[in-house]
């Protein structure tokens, strides 16, 4: 009997069913707007007849009403729990993407992508919260790479299949949107009829004043910006048109090397989600942080030299890949361990909060930059990522002893005298 309860704990990578229902989730939701992420535009314009400029208004207002979102998700998170806000945030996302699908008008459009936008920056706090209520300390990195790899895998599917619907115009291009509401509201049911999460914690008083006090954590959180906006944000907005219009290369092969930083993720994050257990969490995001800066540099080198361009963009996407997987094994769970119970809530709020701050830094002053000089706009992002590393190292200063290593199952040896030596440093 111990053999088997042994090995389906291996083959569950240390995870409960819930946590694996709730992999199965993301799967489907990334799934789905990986289906509709690439076409919104296109879909606005020759479907519905808006302008270019429009369109584009349509789009921010998704990730403005996230924004405003956010901060506003932490205190209900803590208050109703989060399998409940999360299971609200897919409706609100559902009803917004169905609407989108069905907008004939300016008008509905915008109320359509208020409403998704709302249900976006409720869902990634809600979700990593859930998470981590669902999981040990000891495990909750296994579930991140486990989040990381559904997300990936669901976004690389969706965008493959997406453009086969999306080839019957309107009719597909409704199809997509009226999919992607549809996965939002399978998660929602598996939230709800089968996901069953613990006793919700006692109310913490103080609120977002006691997070804005935790120090270390706001550290945290300013590192996340600044890997942010360059991991993902230069490598979303400022790397893709760079290599069309000065490197000169296709469509087709831009959307081949931002495949090979998928496929980067889906393939290393677990490996390396194991690989950081019983090690410093800092060096894993100075390590992150590093790859980053490198990443900018063979840019900058693929600009120099055009017949091995291809080859050093593809090292550059998959350094950045490997570099997400790296920072995204701690941001997460190290949040988590930081937080008091009752107020985790607000602390996941405050970092995708982060996140969606370093996703507009990127194109707000990166493409201008882009402009001006791509060379110094890629030198900047490479500072930048650098200070993110020297940054991450005088983080532990400020980190509790029991927090600055990566949870090791079992409590293994390396593990151990790891922490003793930290002990012995302070």
């Amino acid at each position: 009997m111990e053999k088997t309860v042994g090995m389906a704990r291996r083959l569950g990578f240390g995870l409960s069913r819930e946590v694996w229902l709730v992999q199965v989730g993301v799967f489907l939701n990334m799934l789905g707007y990986g289906a509709v992420l690439p076409f919104e535009v296109i879909y606005l314009t020759e479907g519905r007849g808006f302008s270019l400029s429009l369109a584009g208004f349509i789009i921010g207002v998704i990730f403005v009403a996230a924004v405003v979102a956010a901060p506003f998700a932490g205190p209900l998170i803590d208050r109703v729990g989060a399998r409940a806000a999360t299971a609200g945030a897919g409706i609100a996302l559902a009803a917004g993407y169905a609407g989108l699908a069905f907008a004939h008008t300016p008008t509905q459009a915008f109320v359509a992508a208020a409403l998704a936008g709302v249900g976006n920056g409720v869902l990634n706090p809600g979700q990593s919260t859930l998470l981590a209520a669902l999981t040990s300390a000891e495990v909750r990195h296994r579930a991140t790479a486990v989040s990381r790899v559904a997300t990936n895998a669901g976004l690389g599917i969706g965008v493959v299949l997406g453009g086969f619907v999306a080839a019957y115009g309107l009719s597909g291009f409704v199809t997509l949107y009226l999919l992607n509401a549809i996965t939002y509201l399978i998660y929602v049911f598996v939230l709800v009829a089968v996901v069953r999460e613990a006793a919700r914690p006692e109310p913490v008083g103080g609120g977002y004043r006691v997070v804005l006090r935790d120090r270390a954590f706001l550290h945290l959180a300013l590192i996340n910006v600044a890997m942010i906006a360059v991991g993902w944000g230069v490598f979303t907005w400022v790397a893709p048109p760079y290599a069309r219009s000065d490197i000169g290369l296709s469509t087709q092969l831009i959307g081949l090397l931002l495949l090979t930083n998928t496929l980067a993720v889906v393939i290393a994050q677990v490996p390396i989600a194991k690989l950081a257990e019983g090690r410093r969490r800092v060096m894993m995001m100075t390590l992150a942080a590093s790859l980053f800066t490198g990443a900018c540099m063979l840019v900058i080198a693929a600009g120099a030299n055009a017949n091995a361009a291809v080859v050093l963009l593809a090292i550059a996407w998959i350094a950045v890949g490997v570099g997400e997987c790296f920072h995204t094994t701690v941001l997460n769970p190290l949040t988590a361990d930081l937080a008091p119970e009752g107020l985790r809530g607000r602390y996941m709020a405050l970092v995708g909060f982060s996140w969606w701050i370093g996703l507009a830094i990127a194109p707000t002053l990166g493409v201008p930059l882009l402009g001006v000089s791509p060379t110094l706009a890629f030198l900047v992002a490479a500072a930048v990522s650098a200070v993110a590393a020297v940054s991450a190292l005088w983080l532990e200063r400020s980190l509790p002893n029991n927090v600055r290593l990566t949870p090791q199952p079992g409590g293994h040896s390396r593990a151990k005298m790891s922490s003793a030596r930290l002990r012995a440093t302070d």
